[in-house]
């Protein structure tokens, strides 16, 4: 016997909410596995100049990705919030809106991606060494942009729309699409670096398109394209709200390239190649709580625009909680799996492989406060409100990582870069609390 469908406009237990949720988590922590595929084939089959490539270009590709969760989040919010005021004539125009807006600006940065590579890979540190494949891979995966964006805003509109299992089939055919052709090109065919991004590329076309088919066909959810023209005041209201995903993707890549530059200093290729492996494992243990608020939050934009109080409360107790044990989980498992992950990347080189498990081992305890940094930036842009959400966000992953991961070399060399995120997360905590205690008056949670 099937479990009846769970409603944004039902009260959730923790039994419920898991429910609900677990289908985004899986998918983000699913869509991070397949995004770290391709640094394993290329690390394995081209070496850890190819792989260090890869990873100084990688910011600069997320930047532009971030365009589409900016709308994909602030948009999910507006349109949520709207069809808890019961206007779904409305919510559909909107929803209409943000797909169009997405598919001219993802052509226009496509575009400008492709072009300016090579200026890029030089402003991000390439060596001359680096260089041709930095320009190579960075050029291949820009020229799928509109797909990457279209991929990133529905995996939230799939969730207002209440069909996350949607979203986690799209999810996961793009990512089998992924490692398979990452195998071939890769590990079979040998194309290097241009085999990793075409394979990339790809994926991303699935998981862009397919959803997009879904809405311009007849369906039983609440949201479905049709046509509209955009409206700048709601283009600017999600863009605006939503700016704190797109802060959090920007400050998050500038500040991996700042990680990249320390490290060069400090260690060389061998310390962005250790780094890069960090950073793969984090994408993975930090979407279970990215995947976990993306999920929670058309919930919460639902309850806020139908007034209901009652509910907000009941998800940011239950929400805190979880992330608390999800905090600890993670930090215990990112310790103890330091040998293992390491192995999986850099086995080949026994001097990296010694770097990056310390390295492991110091990252790891800045995993019990960042799931509730970011679902607090997530809750206030569910709330409708982007600028306490854009300021959390702004203020962990630009202003207290750069500062940390500045000053604390100074005073502990190489430990301070890895101790630095433990840091920046522990104020960004103090920070998401006090406004938390801030606006309890006004949003009645």
């Amino acid at each position: 016997m099937s479990r009846t469908p769970i409603q944004l406009s039902d009260h959730f237990t923790y039994g419920r909410l898991l429910r609900f949720v677990l289908p985004s988590i899986v998918m983000m922590v699913f869509t991070s596995i397949y995004g770290v595929v391709d640094g394993f084939f290329v690390s394995n089959f081209a070496g850890k100049t190819a792989f260090a490539s890869i990873n100084l270009v990688m910011p600069f590709i997320m930047v532009l990705g971030g365009m589409g969760f900016m709308i994909g989040t602030g948009g999910t919010a507006l349109v949520s919030k709207v069809l808890g005021e019961g206007d779904e004539a409305r919510a559909n125009r909107y929803f209409s809106m943000m797909i169009l807006f997405t598919l001219g600006l993802g052509a226009v940065l496509s575009a400008l991606g492709v072009a300016l590579m090579p200026q890029v890979a030089r402003l991000l540190g390439a060596t001359d060494e680096m260089l041709a494949d930095c320009v190579l891979y960075g050029r291949i995966v820009t020229g799928f942009t509109v797909a990457f964006m279209l991929q990133n805003v529905f995996q939230s509109f799939l969730i207002a729309a209440e069909k996350p299992k949607l979203g986690l089939i799209v999810t996961v055919a793009a990512g089998v699409t992924n490692m398979v052709l990452d195998a071939v090109f890769v590990g079979v065919f040998r194309w290097g670096v241009a085999g990793a991004a075409i394979a990339t590329g790809l994926s991303q076309a699935v998981g862009g398109i397919l959803p997009l088919i879904y809405f311009l066909r007849p369906n039983k959810s609440p949201l479905h394209l049709r046509a509209t023209r955009l409206e700048a005041r709601a283009i600017l209201q999600a863009c605006g709200n939503g700016s704190s995903e797109l802060m959090s993707n920007i400050s998050s890549s500038l500040v991996s390239v700042l990680y990249n530059f320390q490290l060069l200093r400090y260690l060389g290729e061998d310390g962005v190649s250790a780094y890069g492996v960090l950073m793969y494992v984090q994408f993975v243990f930090v979407a279970i709580d990215i995947g976990y608020a993306i999920g929670s939050a058309p919930i919460i934009s639902f309850h806020y625009g139908a007034g209901n109080h009652a509910e907000l409360k009941n998800m940011l107790r239950k929400s805190s909680i979880l992330m608390a044990l999800s905090g600890v989980v993670l930090s215990v498992l990112s310790y103890l799996g330091a040998v293992p992950f390491s192995h999986i990347f850099v086995g080949y080189d026994e001097g990296l492989m010694a770097l990056t498990i310390h390295a492991f081992r110091l990252l790891s305890p800045s995993f019990l406060l960042a799931g509730f940094c970011i679902f607090i930036s997530s809750f206030f842009t569910a709330l409708n409100n982007g600028l306490i959400s854009a300021i959390v966000s702004f203020l962990r992953t630009l202003v207290f990582r750069t500062g940390c991961v500045i000053i604390m070399p100074m005073f502990w060399d190489v430990d301070g870069i890895w101790w630095s995120m433990l840091t920046a997360d522990a104020l960004a905590f103090v920070v998401s609390v006090a406004f938390v205690i801030a606006k309890r008056k006004k949003y009645h949670y």
